[in-house]
């Protein structure tokens, strides 16, 4: 069975707790449950700083020698490097010097990132990411919209990979709950995750954020009557949706949402504006499972009419096993020379169209 051992690098990792590293570690399951030897090589490993703004996070220092010898001592089938810093970065030079393949993954926003945290234009980062994402055999993305996006700034070998959720962890409640609503968000208490365009709405019922992160004191100061739990984990946070009415997902910056799946599992709709993410979380779902609108309490009212019953059945759909499956059939081996040469007159005609798509959008 090809790739019997897989080597993921990744920046985001354990202890940390985010989107990334649960589809990470997720993934690392169904792919050892499949047969495949996995492992992942994240900052636990190195001497770290913390990342500005952000000290939560810490960032592997100098990790490039010693990295490569763990790749050495591994020896690999296929390399996959996850994100975009120091460690994945390192993992690209080792592997491009050494003449090796391997695929990327587009995870985070990072240029959209760094410009809500510093006020820097987008520009800059996303040019770096695409010589860094060029550089691989192929580009793992989220959704459709998302590849879309991209491909009008530039970037090419793109590969759709959806994601998954448990739907045995995440499951819906048993009995109808009274009283008046509650609007539920769940995710990192960051300034990128837009948590106040949630916590301002003017909504019935009780308003409650699951998650940690640099600015919850910050908002537990300013909404006093908001309840903030903190970050929640396993059975205590599959009660936290599914005794929700309403998820609400303030974010326009994510790239896919696995908090979406997990609050449709536990029969919770979904309110969000309409963008990457959400719209195609929501998209082709049989009945009714939430709202979209630019207005985000219109979104979050009109939810509270939704079907459980069919927001249950949409989670449904979406498989880790499916999850891993597309996966496996992208990477590529990792002794193959590097990423295939795309033919002259189909790259000149790609870079063209991508181009003329950024100008049109008025991208930078």
């Amino acid at each position: 069975m090809w790739p019997h051992r897989i080597l993921i690098v990744t920046d985001a990792w354990q202890p940390q707790v985010n989107g990334v590293v649960r589809t990470l570690a997720t993934l690392a399951t169904h792919l050892r449950a499949a047969g495949h030897v996995v492992e992942i090589i994240g900052p636990d490993r190195f001497a770290t700083l913390p990342c500005p703004t952000y000290p939560d996070i810490r960032l592997a220092l100098l990790p490039a020698g010693r990295l490569e010898r763990w790749i050495d001592r591994f020896e690999p089938d296929a390399l996959h490097v996850a994100t975009e810093g120091p460690l994945g970065m390192a993992a690209a030079r080792i592997a491009k010097r050494r003449r090796l393949a391997f695929t990327t993954a587009y995870h985070t926003r990072f240029p959209e990132y760094v410009q809500a945290r510093t006020g820097l234009p987008t520009r800059f980062a996303y040019a770096m990411l695409r010589r860094f994402h060029a550089a691989g055999a192929g580009m793992f993305v989220a959704t459709e919209s998302l590849r879309a996006e991209l491909a009008g700034r530039g970037f090419s070998r793109s590969i759709l990979w959806s994601r998954g959720v448990d739907c045995a962890q995440f499951v819906p409640r048993l009995a109808p709950r009274t009283g008046p609503p509650v609007f539920l968000s769940v995710g990192r208490v960051a300034v990128e995750k837009n948590l106040r365009a949630f916590l301002d709405l003017d909504l019935p019922g009780t308003r409650r954020v699951v998650g940690d992160g640099p600015q919850l004191a910050e908002l537990r100061r300013d909404y006093p009557g908001v309840e903030f739990s903190g970050a929640l984990h396993g059975a205590a946070l599959a009660r936290a949706y599914a005794e929700a009415d309403v998820f609400v997902f303030p974010s326009r910056t994510d790239t896919f949402g696995l908090v979406l799946l997990e609050a449709l599992a536990c029969g919770t709709p979904v309110a969000a504006f309409p963008v990457t993410g959400p719209i195609d979380v929501l998209a082709n779902a049989s009945g009714r499972v939430g709202a979209l609108d630019t207005d985000l309490r219109a979104a979050a009212l009109a939810a509270l009419a939704a079907d459980r019953a069919a927001c249950r059945a949409h989670a449904e759909r979406f498989s880790w096993e499916a999850c891993a499956a597309t996966f496996v059939s992208a990477l590529v081996p990792m002794k193959g020379g590097g990423p295939p040469p795309m033919p002259q007159g189909l790259a000149v005609a790609e870079t063209r169209r991508a181009a003329r798509q950024a100008r049109a959008a008025g991208q930078p």
